[in-house]
């Protein structure tokens, strides 16, 4: 039996004549691409050239929406009303849907970002409110969202095809939630590390958190983010360890 896994990061985060990370090295290495839609990084012009770079390799694209803070990077907690975010999460996915098709590309699925994905993996209200804005724009799209979250729960509650992520460089906590930035250890900067998370954790079929507990659930996807110095280093590691392991990486499909 083939053995799929999908490996996605966070791109296209580069900002008029700043650049974050190395889009053109991931997207050689990666299968599913998280765009920036301009809210917490991101502008039209690098979202449009982003779509159309994954496009070339055969990457998916996915819209990458986030709360309203480019001066955060979409990493500060805002409190917002339902109808605002809803509003908000739809224009960002409308506006990459729109850059993409202009270079013959379609989204495939829609992943939150930073501070408003944390909130709405543990806020069923929040959550509901994200999905809500994403079947707005398209039933179709699948939602990526981490494993054992609210987030993942409204999508199947809703209707919509949820592919299921963890993180090859982010440790969690035993309620499945990650570690938060500011504690030491959350993040995993060597690729050799990252490799052995992501392998334990697909072997046991379940979220290893930073104790050493096991969560059992489906897992679909890796993700590797984009803005870390080691993050292709990371992506290459991941990539040739999961073919050795018997992995074949594809993107999700519904």
């Amino acid at each position: 039996m083939t053995r799929r896994i999908d490996l996605n990061a966070d791109l296209g985060e580069s900002f008029g004549a700043w650049t974050m990370g190395d889009d053109d090295a991931l997207l050689e290495i990666v299968t599913s691409a998280n765009v920036a839609c301009g809210f917490h990084a991101g502008d039209p012009a690098v979202m449009r050239r982003t779509a159309a770079a994954a496009k070339a390799r055969g990457v998916a694209v996915g819209a990458h929406p986030a709360f309203p803070d480019l001066q955060g990077f979409g990493r500060r907690r805002l409190d917002m009303a339902p109808a605002d975010l809803r509003a908000a999460i739809v224009y960002q996915i409308g506006a990459l849907a729109a850059l993409a098709a202009a270079e013959g590309a379609r989204l495939a699925h829609v992943k939150p970002h930073g501070a408003l994905s944390n909130m709405a993996c543990a806020d069923r209200a929040l959550a509901e409110t994200v999905v809500a804005a994403v079947r707005d724009v398209d039933r179709d799209l699948i939602l990526l969202a981490p494993v054992l979250s609210e987030l993942a729960a409204a999508g199947d509650r809703a209707g919509l095809a949820v592919a299921r992520e963890i993180f090859a460089d982010r440790t969690c906590e035993d309620d499945g939630r990650l570690t938060p930035r500011d504690r030491p250890g959350a993040v995993i900067h060597d690729p050799a590390e990252s490799l052995a998370h992501t392998l334990a954790m697909l072997e046991a079929g379940a979220l290893v958190t930073r104790t050493g507990a096991r969560l059992p659930t489906p897992i679909d996807s890796v993700c590797v983010h984009g803005d870390g110095p080691a993050a292709v280093a990371t992506a290459r590691t991941l990539a040739a360890g999961l073919a050795a392991a018997g992995w074949t990486l594809a993107a999700f499909a519904r």
